[in-house]
This record gives C-alpha cells, structure tokens and sequence, in this order.
C-alpha cells in the first residue's frame, strides 16, 4: 500500500475515535450536582425571580442568567460539583 493512503486511514481513524472524547466535553464531568439542583440553589435565592437562561458552558461552568425581583437580569457562573458561584 502507499503512503499516502496509510496516512489517509490512521487520520480518518484518529478522527472517528475522538468523537466521544470531544463530546464529553460538552456536558458536566462525572460526579457533577443534576442541573435541576443547580437550578434549585439559583432559585431560592432572594432576588430571583424568573429564569431567563442555563447552559453549560465548556470552560467548565454552568452559566445561569435569571431576572431579579426587581426586574433585573443577573448572571452567574457555578462549579457544577457544588454549586458555588465561580469567577469568570
């Protein structure tokens, strides 16, 4: 066989087995708080009012955008594992 082609096959094929790799990156590592819990702890706090926006976000950090009370939005950043608020 040529090179070129066995070059070919081990790039197609390194790129078919890091496809789950990379998807991991796109949801919260194992052993994380359930989104619904993190939701939970952004609810119950005092100036919240309604939920505007959550999403993972693959720095690491679920990134929750709520209106306030008083008609505000806020954005926070929190540690998927614990919930505690993050710096950006």
């Amino acid at each position: 066989m040529n090179r070129r082609f066995l070059a070919a096959a081990a790039l197609g094929a390194g790129l078919l087995l890091s496809g789950p790799v990379l998807a991991d990156q796109d949801r919260p590592p194992a052993g994380s708080l359930a989104a619904s819990e993190v939701l939970r702890q952004v609810e119950q706090r005092p100036d919240f009012a309604s939920l505007h926006d959550m999403e993972w976000d693959d720095d690491g950090y679920w990134e929750i955008e709520y209106v306030t009370r008083d008609g505000g939005k806020r954005t926070v950043r929190l540690d998927p594992r614990t919930g505690a608020p993050r710096s950006r």
